[in-house]
């Protein structure tokens, strides 16, 4: 394919179509026609997202304003998630969005607090991290300059509402309609139309799938073929509700390990979302919603739904003129936040790598060579929490315990717990800090430091640790409440109209 790339067809909306209809329209929008296509009579998987600081980027690039799409997303700032019985029965940890201490230009801070830890001099590692502390204490606040790294808890469903908002104003052309059938051109099996449920022909050069699970285009068409990893992440089901709040409304996620899966909590402002994340080999859809509905608090406002996925991902997510963005690009279970990550991900890299004259082989191989990478590592580390952990209460747990894993964790692990090293490559979204904070929460004591620590005379570590924990805790003191600060900053619209 030669042309130009004239006009872009998103099949599909929901937080992936919306978030991509809205980046190509206001980026690219005077040069283009964008459609989107959607159906009312399909609904989103969307159930309340948590997301990750990377957010920001987004948010920029669309000249969008943080207290407005707070307020019109119901939202609650995120400092990071609490792993509660994941190590062990009664044992918690934090992994936060922050860094910790202070590094060296040849090791992590990390280092020099283990060496602290075995003198005495320090004690726990959140105490060294202002997010870490600030997420503990319930405070929270956006200050200028300030170097906090946040999230936010929102609902999905009304963020894509306002992205398709913004993207209509924009010129986006949106058409209701049912998907029947996709046709592709004769010579080279490029997708040419959709045919909707109509009759109506809608067709394009550059086709978006956003379809979900389903994904209509990038398999169903294309038979693009799927990677399995569900020998690695055995969870292939979910459920969710909402509940009213019951003024629990901590500035992080919570990721409460059960016997055969995990359950989320993330608190919005007037609403709580709920999930059991399980194995439906170890546990029924039936059990799953009585334990998920007997460990909720307030009052439950929907009826509990069920979610069958399967984890893993496209062999390509760019196969000639279609782009697999969200759901339809392959699915890694929300442990931590990652989802909204992934689609904006793929919107950026699609947007760089965009077609200037027609689609050329080496953007598609460079895209989807990102794209793959960017899975691998994020999947890695998410099956770090099953895998590294002193559980063998449960079937499930027992199987996580004693599975393979991919080469790349294992050396990652071995690695730490050798010498608490840890590299971060290229531009992989999570680096040394977080990798820490697991690894140590789930239980991995490295076996020694970097030599250079020794380089500094005990006093003096003990002055480097005790300065950065005084100068976190005098900062995390002079915060307000995080609900204080949500009242002023970004009140939710949503509670509003109800009033």
């Amino acid at each position: 394919m030669t042309s130009p790339i004239k006009r872009i067809v998103i099949a599909g909306g929901g937080t992936a179509g919306w978030m991509t209809a809205a980046a190509i329209t206001k980026l690219m929008g005077k040069n283009l026609e964008v459609v989107l296509v959607e159906s009312d009579q399909i609904g989103s998987v969307g159930v309340g997202e948590a997301t990750i600081p990377t957010l920001h980027i987004f948010h920029r690039l669309l000249g969008l304003k943080e207290q407005d799409v707070m307020a019109a997303t119901n939202a609650t700032f995120k400092l990071g998630i609490n792993f509660e019985n994941w190590h062990d029965k009664g044992k918690d940890y934090l992994h936060s969005f922050g860094f910790l201490g202070k590094d060296c230009w040849a090791c992590g801070f990390g280092h020099f607090w283990l060496k602290g830890k075995q003198l005495g001099m320090a004690k726990d590692i959140g105490d060294y991290c202002t997010e870490h502390l600030a997420a503990r204490q319930g405070r929270f606040a956006v200050l200028p300059n300030q170097d906090a790294n946040h999230a936010y808890h929102m609902d999905a469903t009304l963020y894509a509402q306002f992205l398709r908002q913004m993207a209509q104003k924009l010129g986006l052309k949106r058409i209701e309609g049912k998907i029947s059938d996709v046709i592709q051109h004769d010579h080279n099996g490029h997708i040419k139309a959709l045919t909707l449920d109509n009759g109506e022909h809608i067709e394009g050069d550059l086709f978006i799938d956003c379809t979900g699970f389903r994904a209509l285009l990038i398999e169903q068409t294309l038979n693009t073929g799927f990677e399995d990893w569900s020998h690695y992440l055995p969870c292939d089901s979910a459920i969710a509700v909402q509940t009213k709040s019951v003024g629990e409304q901590p500035a992080y996620t919570r990721s409460i390990a059960h016997e055969s899966g995990w359950q989320w909590r993330i608190p919005l402002q007037t609403r709580t979302g709920n999930g059991l994340v399980f194995c439906s080999k170890f546990l029924s859809d039936e059990d799953a919603s009585a334990l998920l509905l007997k460990n909720i608090k307030g009052e439950v406002l929907n009826q509990p739904r069920v979610i069958k996925f399967k984890t893993g991902t496209r062999r390509q997510h760019w196969n000639k003129n279609c782009v697999a963005i969200g759901l339809s690009s392959g699915f890694l279970e929300p442990l931590e936040s990652t989802s909204i990550h992934l689609i904006q991900r793929s919107i950026i890299r699609l947007l760089q790598l965009f077609p200037s004259n027609g689609i050329k082989a080496s953007d598609v191989n460079e895209f989807n060579q990102q794209t793959l990478l960017e899975m691998d590592n994020i999947r890695d580390f998410i099956i770090l929490h099953y895998k590294v952990t002193e559980r063998e209460d449960s079937r499930f747990w027992r199987y996580c315990k004693n599975m393979e894993i991919p080469a790349s964790l294992k050396h990652r692990i071995d690695m730490f717990g050798d010498s608490g090293k840890v590299y971060k490559y290229g531009s992989e979204l999570f680096g040394e800090s977080s990798w820490v904070q697991v690894m140590m929460g789930q239980g991995i004591t490295p076996k020694s430091y970097h030599p250079i620590v020794d380089m500094m005379p005990e006093p003096e570590l003990e002055a480097f640790l005790g300065n950065i924990k005084t100068n976190v805790k005098r900062k995390v003191d002079s915060l307000p409440l995080h609900l204080d600060f949500i009242k002023h900053y970004c009140p939710s619209s949503v509670a509003m109209n109800k009033e």
